[in-house]
């Protein structure tokens, strides 16, 4: 990822909006961000916890859609859960603390497939987003699994025994200082998943705010997506 880039940064891709129904009849709102060129891999955003402001544009999300496609040629698609608002318009629904999203995800992963044609699918859920990939994100057409910031709050030991048991990747990004699940304990936590890889970020916290912790997090994503691209 050789581009110098500044936080405001916005480079070239194919950018739309989508809207896909779920099982239980809601509509929900998002935006894919394609590569004009050669598209190596896809990823599909689950967003933090909209009670605490999450969205499909929290910024880890948002400077990936404006970045990634042109400098990984990773396809960035990113939508509001039940009752989620952004920019670009409010899902349907009303938030369900991890039950009734299932049917989100589902319906996300589905129009990822059948509707934008992907071929390389990782998912990527950051916080309360984390839970609802180690929950539901379990089509075997996915390639693997990235967790921001995973607080383990709504995910039991069924739900990681899974993981183990299925064995695709599964890599964790802890910040050193998270507020929720430190570098340890998800080392503990997670010990039931023997293929996982946990990469702690020094000096960072639960938000990775900063441009330095965007860009760990997005180089992460690269290495493992589309690695001929790091």
């Amino acid at each position: 990822m050789p581009e110098v880039i500044r936080p405001s940064t916005v480079l070239p891709a194919n950018r739309k909006l989508i809207s896909f129904v779920t099982e239980d009849g809601l509509k929900l709102i998002g935006e894919v961000a394609s590569p004009k060129i050669t598209r190596l891999a896809s990823v599909l955003c689950f967003h933090p916890n909209p009670t605490g402001g999450g969205m499909m544009d929290s910024h880890i999300y948002k400077k990936a859609a404006n970045r990634l496609p042109h400098m990984a040629g990773i396809e960035v698609i990113r939508f509001n859960t039940r009752g989620t608002e952004s920019e670009q318009g409010k899902s349907e629904g009303e938030y369900g603390a991890t039950v009734t999203e299932k049917y989100d995800v589902e319906a996300a992963i589905n129009f990822s497939f059948n509707e934008l044609k992907v071929e390389k699918l990782w998912v990527i859920g950051w916080s309360f987003g984390t839970e609802l990939t180690l929950k539901y994100a379990k089509d075997s057409r996915i390639k693997g699994i990235i967790l921001l910031s995973p607080p383990l709050m709504y995910t039991n030991e069924d739900e990681l025994h899974y993981w183990a048991v299925d064995g695709r990747p599964v890599i964790a990004l802890v910040p050193e200082h998270d507020e929720y699940l430190s570098p340890k304990a998800a080392r503990e936590r997670f010990s039931a998943i023997p293929q996982i890889e946990i990469i702690e970020g020094v000096n960072m916290k639960h938000l990775w705010l900063g441009e330095p912790a965007v860009q760990f997090v997005h180089n992460q994503i690269v290495k493992k997506v589309a690695p001929s691209k790091f």
